[in-house]
């Protein structure tokens, strides 16, 4: 299957494009198909996107498709599926050994009294405390071996490992509840994690349908208001 883009992200982690559909031309060509029309000049093409995401006239968008291959932590993975309007289909447990790869952050964080708020441990507390992660990954592992080794079904020995471990999924969304996706999870507020995995399918999503993404952030991320002129 073809990689039409691949970033990494986190310490194992990857954001992998294999397949897209549409593009802003496919956004005009539906939404000129009410009026019997089709795309015209760049010019006129761009303004129409622009007037249909500050107008909230979003179905258009659902023309453009793309196809993710996701590499990420299940603690990640949790969350993102919760963004239902997609289609997911994720690495089996009962069917396949998992692999020893586990997220490790490079800065623990302690929250504040606040939602959301949060600061970085002092560095000696940090490393100390990452040193105990790595530790209890490690004696995880070594116990899923030894169970499946034993001749434990792949379907209960995979109950010791923890959420840090990594998954796989493909994820095939429409540019609409993409940008959905994408507003809810490179906000401020959303676990740095999954951020970090929505700034890089932002990326592809700018360099696949760049006028929607420039509207996407005028009218989506920032807010403004339509203006004609």
């Amino acid at each position: 299957m073809e990689n039409l883009h691949e970033t990494a992200v986190l310490d194992h982690g990857f954001v992998r494009l294999i397949d897209f559909m549409g593009g802003d031309q496919a956004v005009v060509q539906a939404a000129r198909v009410s009026f019997g029309k089709g795309a015209s000049d760049d010019e006129r093409d761009q303004k129409l996107i622009d007037f249909l995401l500050a107008n909230h006239h979003e179905t258009p968008f659902e023309h453009s498709v793309f196809k993710f291959h996701i590499k990420c932590p299940l603690f990640v993975a949790r969350q993102w599926f919760r963004h239902r309007m997609a289609s997911y289909n994720e690495i089996s447990g009962r069917y396949t050994t998992m692999k020893e790869e586990f997220c490790l952050p490079q800065s623990l964080r302690s929250q504040k009294a606040k939602h959301y708020q949060y600061e970085q441990l002092p560095p000696e507390l940090n490393e100390r405390l990452k040193a105990r992660m790595a530790e209890s990954f490690d004696a995880a592992y070594k116990v899923y071996q030894e169970l499946l080794e034993s001749g434990v079904a792949r379907e209960h020995a995979r109950l010791v490992l923890p959420l840090s471990l990594y998954t796989q999924f493909y994820w095939t969304i429409n540019a609409r509840s993409l940008q959905n996706f994408l507003s809810l999870r490179m906000e401020e507020h959303a676990q740095l994690e999954i951020r970090q995995y929505a700034d890089a399918i932002a990326v592809v999503f700018q360099k696949q349908m760049p006028w929607t993404y420039a509207a996407f952030v005028k009218y989506v991320v920032h807010g403004e208001k339509w203006n004609e002129a």
